[in-house]
């Protein structure tokens, strides 16, 4: 008997997105790693635990309760040493796992177009199999209406 359909599957083995990230930051060395690190590390209730703590010492200092050095390094703390180093490695560890996300976003679309085609090709698959039960069924009909005439003939 032959076939109704014939799909031929394009299987397709997604990736693992978490190893190609980790990949693309062990390629990138210690600046890749340490930018990573401080970006997930930075983005944490401790970290701005800690610079609500550096900002309450610099109040005290403001008020005199400290030495004016305190001050000055608070100062420099915040206003230079945060912008001007700080953010730049934060940056750049965004970036590098917005290319994660990026994979992640790809990865999942080509899943969902290759779902999508297999669902098409199974459609397409059970109009074949209508249609041959369609056929079928009228063939039975017929044979039904030819057998009646017969035997109303030959009564």
């Amino acid at each position: 008997m032959e076939k109704l359909f014939e799909h031929n599957y394009a299987r397709r083995k997604p990736k693992n997105v978490n190893e190609l990230h980790k990949e693309t930051v062990a390629a990138g060395g210690f600046n890749a790693k340490f930018a990573v690190f401080l970006t997930k590390n930075v983005g944490t209730m401790w970290t701005a635990y800690l610079f609500t703590g550096i900002c309450l010492v610099g109040l005290i200092a403001i008020f005199g309760a400290l030495p004016a050095i305190v001050v000055a390094l608070v100062l420099w703390m915040t206003s230079e040493f945060f912008s001007l180093v700080l953010l730049p490695i934060i940056m750049v560890g965004q970036n590098i796992l917005g290319k994660t996300s990026e994979l992640q976003a790809e990865e999942q679309f080509k899943a969902t177009m290759s779902s999508y085609q297999d669902i098409e090709a199974i459609m397409q698959h059970l109009d074949s199999q209508d249609a041959e039960l369609l056929r079928h069924t009228k063939m039975l009909e017929h044979l039904v209406e030819t057998t009646r005439n017969q035997k109303s003939h030959n009564s």
